[in-house]
């Protein structure tokens, strides 16, 4: 499949929640590497990822794509029923940077190598938005982040009255505000 795609013209393979198949990914790009896949290896993740699995794809993976939703570990239990949410993904954001670095894109714009990070702006600030650009800031000022608009209230956010309302302008434009300063901010 790798193979076809590369024939097919795409710019990268983009592999999306990939976590749980890291193995299997690593013995399918050995086999395609093998026979001719030369195509950016893209890893799109929640970054709720351990370091061991990370670790593996060092040298392997070019371009990582990573969400970063909350910035304290409360709000990830009450809204994504996981723990630890903000510690995962800090330290597997810490851990994607060191592999790829900055972002970096070709002539016309397409990414090459790098990490970018993509953040949801949630109602009533429910994300922490400031302390993520502050956190994301840390790693690199020159991080590339996407500062996300699109939340929709769906299924179950409605059980949380604070969540079941779209972001509006006032909030996005806070957002942008906290993110200014970064060398690549994407809306």
């Amino acid at each position: 499949m790798f193979l076809k795609l590369q024939s097919l013209g795409c710019h990268n393979i983009n592999l999306v929640s990939p976590s749980h198949m890291v193995p299997q990914i690593l013995e399918a790009l050995y086999i395609a590497v093998k026979k001719g896949l030369r195509l950016p290896i893209v890893y799109n993740t929640s970054s709720f990822d351990g370091l061991e699995s990370l670790r593996l794809l060092d040298g392997i993976v070019d371009i990582y794509l990573a969400d970063f939703k909350y910035s304290d570990n409360k709000a990830g239990k009450k809204y994504s029923k996981v723990k630890n949410y903000f510690d995962i993904a800090i330290n597997a954001i810490k851990e994607m940077h060191r592999q790829v670095g900055d972002l970096e894109t070709d002539e016309e714009g397409i990414a090459k190598r790098g990490l970018m990070v993509r953040h949801l702006v949630l109602p009533n600030d429910i994300a922490g938005t400031e302390k993520v650009m502050e956190e994301l800031r840390k790693i690199s000022p020159n991080m590339a982040v996407n500062v996300m608009d699109q939340y929709m209230p769906y299924y179950k956010a409605f059980d949380y009255p604070e969540l079941s309302r779209r972001i509006n302008t006032e909030e996005y434009r806070q957002a942008m505000e906290y993110a200014k300063g970064f060398r690549l901010v994407l809306d």
